[in-house]
């Protein structure tokens, strides 16, 4: 979020709070689940002394007169009334599996009872029971007296029993079931072990009844904690070893129960003052959860982390279950998130590098407001503003600035550079850091959202929406409020965009409204919405939340969605800042989505804005290579840069050379680019429709898709396919097939580079086939084979040998007549011919020597020297 901001009734770009409620009960909320009275035969209230959650919550024990009665811990329907003592139940225990339960009474007596309610063991001491609990981790049972504890366990038969000073008002033991601790009417705290050896003996100068004492169940402080309540109204803390933990803290009451939250962070204390409070761990008072007719004897909280139920019984005979809501208490500007924890201490996290500090302000935190260095908490009587000690980003030290020492009630605050704003219904009321009064707006209507949109120091500007639709501007320095905006619906969240010239509008009908404040105009608007932001980056785009689904929108599009549980209250770049119960989640989400929306219209720079918000390598190469084919070569060189490929950098470098020297044919350069992509059957058709069919040829014939060059070509008129036809040839030669580069070049009529390859692969008979079947004027190529089969013939004796010299020999230059020797393998014939080139077989007599000359035609061809060679 820009600015810091606070609302009432919904989420906000800073945060979440309740439905308009006073400033008390803005810090937590109970509500009544059931409320039952229970009454003896006689319809005479029977006092509730004590009663324990079943460990699954699922079932409420209660002891009312002579009976254990068993409710439904969900809408206090009686499910069974137990009967086994016969005088007054005082208290009762649940082991910590839920197998086995126990009650004791003024009777004497201790009952057992199974899950299944079936009481199976009883025994006895010498007084009244009046307080038993199990082993947090085993069956071992402690019942206390008037004069002596007992510890009783399966596997031992008997009852340990030991004496006691004085009558046990209370007992309870530490986490790990090693010891325990007690608290006598006289005032006296001792701590036993689980074999019933005393260790420790805590003496307290009041003398004060310790009627409730219970250790803290949180498994994350390092040592045990025990907390003791006592008839001096004082609430104190003590370590293990007796060491008194801080001061005694005052309760004004006379203190009857005590039972902690499973995390230990909150205790429900009743007593006298007939109501049960909520109070810290460190035993700050921090608010009522109900009140009542006549004393709270007893309370418990449903165990199990997050239920947050309490149910307390009274002198009067009434059982109440409440059930608890606790709401965030928190501010957030730009990366830097306050938020309250254990309702008494204010966390700074740093969302970037998830850095924190903790405050402890030992008080109920009620408000929290951060802006740029400063960070103001509302406490009960005073409000502290602190400033960062240094001007490092990443610095998380805050020093106390400035204390207003005064109780101040409102229902929103924010803080500025110099000043602090408080909401008071429909009035906002500036005070400077030192609390002096400076300014004073009235408004029309309830004020539901104010948030901070930043500007010079001591002239801030506020943007206010109100109940009845009107959104305003308020300027810290000037009186008069700036009207931006009125609609029916009241306002539950508000956002300005980055240029404050578009405003998001979240109403009380769950409606997105986004509205140009140049003109006036609705843009659009979206259901199904809790809270807004805009990116802080990117002028078109905005988030909102609802529903548990988190949408994207850029611009008009439809927006993207995706599941997402919580409330957005930023959107900076890639990163959605969404509260969660309570904490604030920052989400990297790519915005491939509205950058492919922005893409399917051709608009290329706003994609490429919305890209460099952050997505994908893979959507870079799709925005670049849709900017390419749209030609938009600027967007597609930052795109190719962005994934470093130099292949089609350097295309574009040569379309943009090509553009300078006067080429202007936009097809031509989309050919270019269709043959870079691979598209080269497309970019073929375009190399025929603007007249360069040679770069469709040589394309295909680079790939050595012969076939569809040779389809090209025919599709385009050309019959020639000689140039093709010899290129393939050159391929399948590199490529090591000489057979087909050798029937390709013969087929092209390339019979020098045939001939070369029947050489080296030694095919002298196709050789003599070539000569034989040539054109008799392509000379060069008889020379050729007759090169060849004269290496060759030398290195074999079953063919002709054949001459090695060129063409430059005519005729003109050697004799007459020639004497020709023909060898072959079976004899050596001599003649005489008359001139070169003509045919032998005309001067050779067949009849005598030569019975295997099938040859039809020998030709002669000058050797030097009166010397003739065959070529055949």
């Amino acid at each position: 979020a820009t600015g810091a901001a606070a609302c009432v009734g919904a989420p906000s770009a800073a945060g979440v709070s309740q439905k308009p409620c006073s400033a008390s009960a803005a810090e937590m909320r109970s509500v009544l689940v059931w409320v039952e009275r229970v009454y003896d035969r006689d319809k005479n209230s029977q006092c509730i002394y004590d009663l324990a959650f079943r460990p699954d919550g699922e079932q409420l024990l209660v002891t009312a007169g002579t009976r254990v009665l068993v409710y439904s811990a969900h809408d206090g329907s009686l499910i069974q009334t137990l009967k086994g003592h016969k005088d007054t139940v005082h208290c009762l225990s649940y082991a910590r599996d839920g197998q086995r339960f126990a009650s004791g009474s003024a009777d004497k007596t201790v009952i057992i009872w199974t899950r299944e309610l079936d009481g199976i063991l009883k025994y006895s001491h010498n007084d009244s029971i009046q307080c038993i609990a199990y082993s947090p981790v085993c069956h071992q049972l402690l019942s206390c007296t008037a004069s002596d504890i007992g510890l009783w366990s399966p596997e031992v038969k008997s009852v340990a029993k030991h004496k006691v000073p004085a009558r046990v008002c209370s007992c309870s033991w530490t986490n790990d079931g090693q010891f325990f601790a007690i608290g006598m009417y006289s005032g006296v705290i001792t701590i036993w072990t689980k074999n019933g050896e005393e260790k420790v003996k805590i003496e307290r100068p009041s003398g004060s009844p310790v009627w409730s004492l219970t250790w803290n169940p949180s498994r994350e402080d390092k040592y045990d904690v025990l907390t003791v309540c006592d008839w001096g109204q004082k609430i104190s803390y003590y370590h293990l070893n007796g060491k008194q933990i801080g001061k005694d803290r005052s309760l004004g009451y006379d203190p009857c129960c005590a039972s902690y939250f499973t995390t230990g962070e909150f205790a429900v204390i009743g007593g006298s003052n007939k109501k049960a409070s909520l109070y810290s761990k460190e035993g700050v008072s921090l608010c009522t959860i109900g009140e009542h007719e006549s004393w709270v004897w007893s309370c418990s909280v449903r165990p199990g982390a997050g239920h947050n139920l309490v149910a307390v019984g009274c002198q009067d005979g009434s059982i109440t279950c409440y059930q608890l809501h606790f709401h965030t208490v928190h501010g957030l500007y730009k990366d830097r998130y306050a938020y309250r924890e254990r309702m008494t201490d204010v966390v700074v996290q740093h969302l970037i590098s998830n850095s924190s500090v903790r405050i402890k302000c030992r008080e109920l935190v009620k408000k929290i407001a951060v802006y740029k260095n400063r960070l103001a908490v509302h406490l009960p009587e005073r409000i502290i503003v602190y400033e960062l000690i240094s001007e490092d980003q990443n610095n998380m030290q805050y020093k106390i600035k400035e204390k207003i020492s005064q109780a101040m009630e409102c229902s929103l605050l924010v803080v500025c550079s110099h000043h602090l704003v408080l909401c008071q219904e429909r009035r906002l009321l500036c005070l400077g850091l030192s609390g002096e009064k400076e300014r004073e707006w009235q408004v029309e209507s309830q004020i539901r959202y104010i948030k901070v949109m930043g500007g010079p120091p001591r002239r801030e500007a506020l943007l206010v929406g109100l109940r009845n639709g009107q959104v305003m501007k308020v300027f810290i320095d000037n009186p008069f409020p700036v009207t931006l905006l009125r609609q029916q619906t009241s306002v539950r969240c508000l956002d300005l965009s980055a240029s404050r010239t578009k405003l998001a509008v979240v109403d009380e009908n769950n409606t997105l409204l986004a509205y140009d404040l140049t003109s006036g105009e609705l843009l659009f608007q979206e259901p199904n919405a809790t809270s807004v932001a805009w990116n802080t980056q990117c002028e078109e785009m905005l988030c909102f939340s609802g529903d548990g689904v988190l949408n994207i929108k850029a611009s008009n599009f439809p927006a993207h969605q995706q599941r997402q549980p919580g409330y957005v209250v930023g959107f900076n770049g890639s990163k959605i800042y969404c509260l969660h119960s309570f904490t604030i989640t920052a989400i990297d989400v790519p915005q491939s989505a509205p950058m492919i929306q922005y893409l399917e219209r051709k608009l290329y720079r706003e994609a490429y804005k919305i890209a460099c918000l952050g997505v994908t390598e893979g959507d870079w190469k799709i925005l670049a290579m849709e900017a390419l084919e749209g030609m938009d070569l600027d967007i597609a060189k930052k795109a190719f840069i962005r994934v470093r490929d130099l292949r089609f950098l350097e295309l574009i470098h040569s379309i943009e050379e090509r553009r300078q020297r006067g080429e202007s044919n936009s097809q031509a350069f989309l050919a270019d680019i269709y043959t870079y992509q691979g598209k080269f059957k497309e970019a073929a058709m375009l190399y025929k429709k603007v007249g360069q069919e040679e770069k469709a040829v040589e394309m295909f014939t680079d790939l050595r898709q012969f076939d569809l060059a040779k389809e090209f070509l025919v599709r385009s008129g050309q019959q020639s396919t000689r140039h093709l036809i010899t290129k393939q040839a050159d391929w399948a030669r590199t490529s090591n097939d000489p057979q087909a580069a050798c029937d390709m070049y013969t087929a092209a009529g390339e019979y020098l580079k045939a001939v070369d390859i029947m050489a080296e692969n030694r095919w002298v008979d196709r050789i003599l086939s070539v000569a034989h079947e040539i054109d008799k004027s392509q000379t060069d190529v008889l020379t050729k084979c007759a090169q060849h089969l004269k290496r060759l013939g030398q290195a074999s004796s079953n063919h002709l040998v054949c001459g090695q010299q060129t063409l430059s020999h005519t005729c003109s230059l050697v004799p007459k007549t020639y004497m020709v020797l023909v060898k072959h393998r079976y004899f050596h014939y001599a003649c005489s011919i008359p001139k070169a080139g003509t045919h032998v077989w005309d001067y050779i007599n067949p009849g005598s020597q030569a019975p295997f000359f099938t040859a039809t035609a020998y030709v002669a061809v000058p050797a030097g020297r009166n010397r003739i060679l065959i070529c055949c």
